[in-house]
């Protein structure tokens, strides 16, 4: 589900989200896949249509309450009641969030992008999609906003010195992360240089991000762990 165009300046050399997506999540998934730009006026699809449905980000803000994102929050109730699997990425962990009673304002500790430390919650039993994960790794982020209060019955599963909700689960089926698992190092780098202006004219310092992006692989597991214990298990009850 496109929610958003990746930076202008990176789509120019390294194409769109769904792309990455595809290339991180790699041979877990064997069947088909599907792109729907939900900001069109084209029919979405139904709850039960899909195996599973992912929501990239976007440089729109949830907060702007636009026609399209209610249609969007009252498909992911529909997906959630219907428990197919639903993996949010940024704005997505973010609409799903406040489609399912949360809250989404701009983040109070400021923007967080760059190769950032995530660190893992611990819960018992682990989910499904930490598996082989550290208590710490390494994640690429570019975001405003932020989920300053989940869903009820939703479980904190990571969080960074920014951002306390940095991923979170809701139930077996529901897995979002304010990261971008499917972001490298090379696109990491140009979404910084893309946003050097904003960064300098907040305080921060994009040389030293620059210099510290690099590929996250950890982080890549979890999208990649979703499609393996989450997805491809359709005859687990959920």
């Amino acid at each position: 589900m496109r929610t958003g165009n990746a930076a202008p300046e990176v789509a120019a050399r390294r194409g769109e989200f769904f792309s990455w997506i595809r290339r991180e999540v790699g041979d877990a998934w064997s069947g088909e896949w599907h792109e729907h730009d939900v900001r069109t006026d084209h029919p979405l699809p139904h709850a039960g249509e899909a195996s599973a449905f992912i929501i990239t980000g976007s440089s729109s803000s949830v907060t702007e309450r636009a026609p399209w994102m209610l249609r969007t929050e009252a498909l992911i109730r529909d997906i959630a009641d219907a428990k197919t699997p639903l993996f949010g990425i940024c704005f997505g962990h973010q609409i799903v969030a406040q489609a399912l009673g949360g809250a989404v304002a701009k983040n109070p500790r400021g923007r967080e992008i760059g190769t950032v430390e995530v660190q893992v919650h611990h819960h018992d039993p682990r989910d499904p999609i930490l598996e082989h994960v550290g208590e710490r790794f390494h994640a690429n982020h570019t975001h405003v906003d932020s989920v300053i209060q989940l869903p009820p019955n939703a479980r904190r599963l990571a969080s960074t010195a920014l951002e306390e909700n940095s991923a979170y689960s809701i139930g077996s089926h529901i897995k979002c992360v304010q990261f971008h698992p499917e972001f490298d190092g090379e696109v990491m780098r140009g979404y910084i240089s893309a946003r050097a202006h904003l960064i300098h004219a907040e305080g921060g310092d994009s040389t030293s991000m620059l210099a510290r992006a690099v590929d996250a692989p950890g982080s890549a597991s979890l999208l990649r762990n979703f499609v393996r214990h989450v997805v491809a298990r359709p005859l687990v009850t959920l």
